[in-house]
């Protein structure tokens, strides 16, 4: 009897592990439409999608035959926790060409993708939200008769009036989408993308799209998978094509004056078209600057509706950083406030269902997304699918604690900038794909379009860290000072001046910690010293990085899914660790200065803040 070899063993353990994963997806998402305490919220008219899309473009195909709908549709099914209710498809009957969605729907079931345009050869299916939808029916569509109130309706119809991929600068949201449309094959990703989206090439030459790489890896592993560039669209035609070209792509474009009103503004609007749901909102606060500025801008704006805003944090245990911090936003702004706790064992034993949902080996997303996904799972269960966050902040005014080490004003510019552009690789892709592991969507407002402009090409010596009277200097001063206003305050001033705190820090300064003994414990010396002939690409350079490397390069194994991850790496000091607490001006690194420690107000640029100040 021939014996199967250790390959073949290590191959067929690491197929079943994968079959186990789906299979335990279908069982988390079975319940998803049980709505134990919101679903008197929710009006019929209603259209609430959430989705995983996937198409094939076959007009590439070199050689062999083409993939049929049911083996298309079996790939897409690995991706069906984003949308585990209805498999909706459409194959091109001339090129082969293939789109399907996976759905989940709350209640209206009228609007099911792909969406047709005005002829049965025109379709699409989109991932995301388009806020301005309604705008464009009344403008840009208005000699066409729309058949539902689904914001995604509106990517076929500007498609088939305009016919170019440029129609996406028309598109205020975010979207990973792909249409036929009479024998033409379009695929586009949102500006900065904040939707997850790869595209890989098989061995014929045809082009595989996706919301995540799992459904890409068996076909297109041994030849090309890379995440699908933000801001651009496919055609076979043109290939990729970059419709987004802002101003603040240049760093020498940074040169606006101080505008605090123009900040404040910008940030509100972009939260409130975030808002755009009559279901119900809940917002993922951590107590830190971010989420909790977006929190109260939605809380308000949400009382004037005469509805309640549900806000959620998590953290190890009852005095966790993050908790404390969020139970005193929650109380400020007066939201109804849920806190959840995970334990370090669960944060561990979950670990590998983690990476296969993140399809990721970077050691900061990993830390930081196993306490979303616990989050995301909770809040599930309450009933809420759509969350608000404050991913964005960070990168578009170097809040990372190592900003503070920037040499120069240019320097801090080009790497805010750099750092915009790859949240694809690390909070956004983060914030997605842990959410989506349950079926909850987040929407984050730091990334609107406006508001980007109006921040990011805003002079740099504004947006560095600036002195506090107590000696501190506090990164991020500008936005804390946009709303820190005398009437009507948005935040107690122990949180607007708290400093940054990174996810994975403050639910618990011993999550990291753990985490990190327990890979040491898992990875031998003798092991280790191999991480450089083994991982090539993106070497490990700790027994922590060793330990998740390995175990996406079971659930992954191709070169090509390695290649996708980018590491998150501070700069500018010594310690490489992407902890917060790696950095010698976090409190908690050297000393502790008290509760009252960001009290503090700037004694450097007090005088231009107090001209500009904005009002409530």
């Amino acid at each position: 009897m021939e014996t199967e070899s250790k390959e073949q063993k290590h191959q067929k353990t690491n197929l079943t592990d994968r079959k186990e994963l789906i299979e335990n997806d279908k069982e988390q998402c079975a319940c998803v439409l049980r709505y134990p305490a919101f679903s008197s919220w929710i009006p019929k008219r209603l259209t609430v999608i959430m989705c995983g899309v996937f198409a094939i473009c076959q007009q590439t195909c070199q050689k062999g035959q083409k993939v049929d709908i049911d083996e298309a549709r079996k790939l897409s099914r690995r991706q069906h926790h984003r949308g585990p209710d209805f498999n909706g498809f459409y194959q091109d009957k001339k090129t082969g060409d293939i789109l399907v969605h996976e759905r989940l729907a709350i209640m209206d079931l009228g609007c099911v993708q792909p969406i047709q345009g005005t002829r049965p050869t025109r379709q699409v299916i989109h991932n995301g939200e388009i806020y301005n939808h309604q705008a464009l029916r009344d403008t840009e569509l208005k000699q066409f008769k729309l058949k539902t109130t689904c914001d995604s309706e509106v990517i076929i119809f500007l498609y088939e009036r305009y016919r170019d991929g440029h129609i996406c600068n028309m598109l205020d949201g975010v979207f990973a989408f792909a249409l036929c449309y009479d024998g033409d094959f379009l695929a586009a990703r949102d500006p900065v993308g904040v939707k997850q989206f790869y595209y890989g090439i098989d061995a014929n030459g045809r082009y595989f799209f996706s919301n995540e790489m799992k459904c890409l890896e068996d076909s297109c592993g041994d030849i090309k998978i890379e995440s699908f560039p933000p801001g651009h669209y496919y055609t076979p035609k043109t290939g990729f094509v970059r419709y987004f070209n802002p101003q603040w792509f240049d760093y020498r474009n940074a040169i606006q004056a101080l505008d605090l009103k123009l900040l404040q503004k910008t940030m509100i609007a972009a939260v409130h078209k975030r808002l755009m749901s009559d279901a119900p909102i809940g917002v993922l606060l951590s107590g830190g600057l971010d989420s909790s500025l977006v929190s109260s801008i939605a809380s308000r704006e949400m009382k004037r509706r005469g509805m309640t805003v549900h806000s959620f944090s998590i953290g190890v245990d009852h005095n966790s950083p993050d908790v404390v911090a969020a139970r005193k936003v929650a109380k400020f702004i007066g939201t109804t406030h849920h806190e959840f706790y995970f334990s370090i064992q669960e944060g561990i034993k979950n670990l590998r269902k983690l990476i296969w949902h993140l399809e990721s080996y970077d050691v900061t997303s990993i830390r930081a997304s196993t306490p979303m996904y616990f989050l995301s799972e909770e809040i599930r269960k309450k009933g809420i699918k759509v969350v608000l966050s404050g991913e964005g902040a960070d990168e578009i005014f170097g809040g990372y604690l190592y900003f503070h080490n920037a040499p120069s004003d240019e320097e801090f510019q080009k790497e805010t900038i750099d750092r915009v552009l790859h949240l694809y690789t690390s909070d956004c892709l983060r914030a997605d794909k842990s959410s989506m592991a349950h079926s909850v969507e987040v929407r984050v407002p730091f990334l609107d379009k406006a508001f980007m402009e109006a921040a990011i090409t805003l002079d740099p010596a504004f947006k560095r860290p600036q002195k506090l009277e107590d000696g501190r200097n506090c990164e991020k001063f500008v936005l804390r000072s946009a709303f820190n206003t005398d009437q009507y305050p948005y935040l107690p001033d122990e949180i607007l001046w708290r400093q940054k705190e990174q996810f994975s820090d403050g639910v618990g300064y011993n999550w990291i910690d753990s985490l990190m003994q327990h890979c040491a414990s898992k990875i031998t010396d003798k092991e280790f010293a191999q991480a450089s002939k083994l991982f090539p690409h993106n070497t490990p350079h700790s027994k922590e990085a060793f330990y998740v490397r390995k175990i996406f390069h079971e659930l992954f194994p191709s070169d090509q899914a390695a290649l996708t991850v980018r590491k998150w790496i501070p700069k500018w000091q010594k310690n490489q660790d992407p902890s917060g607490r790696a950095s010698l001006v976090h409190e908690s690194s050297y000393h502790n200065l008290g509760e009252d420690n960001c009290n503090g107000k700037s004694a450097i640029t007090q005088q231009r803040i107090e001209q500009c100040r904005p009002q409530a």
